[in-house]
């Protein structure tokens, strides 16, 4: 079992979205991500699950695994769950996988733990 967390400033998620626009959501979330995420809390929620699970995998965002191959989707309960991209899985086995999403105070959290 492998876990990783993040924790990101919601401001500074903010200030990117006001400065780079769409170029920077386009820059670590699908186009349906982005249809789930309409408040700039869940925004930084969705950049703090990204690394962590990244971090869990082992290599963090690089060019072994980028913010696109990691996606993001809700069940029907609404609760948070990823998956990787064919390139991705080639390169990571995972048998089972859990990801929690928060944010309160001006920062998002986020704890993914992956059994491979």
């Amino acid at each position: 079992m492998k876990v990783g967390t993040d924790i990101t400033v919601v401001s500074r998620i903010e200030n990117s979205i006001n400065k780079f626009g769409d170029k920077f959501l386009d820059k670590f979330l699908t186009k349906e991500e982005q249809k789930l995420t309409s408040r700039v809390e869940s925004i930084a929620g969705y950049w703090a699950a990204k690394e962590a699970i990244a971090k869990a995998l082992g290599c963090g965002i690089c060019s072994e695994l980028r913010f696109h191959d990691i996606i993001i989707y809700k069940d029907k309960k609404n609760a948070p769950h990823f998956k990787l991209s064919t390139k991705a899985k080639k390169n990571h086995n995972i048998k089972s996988s859990s990801l929690s999403i928060a944010h309160d105070g001006g920062v998002a959290i986020a704890v993914a733990i992956i059994i491979n």
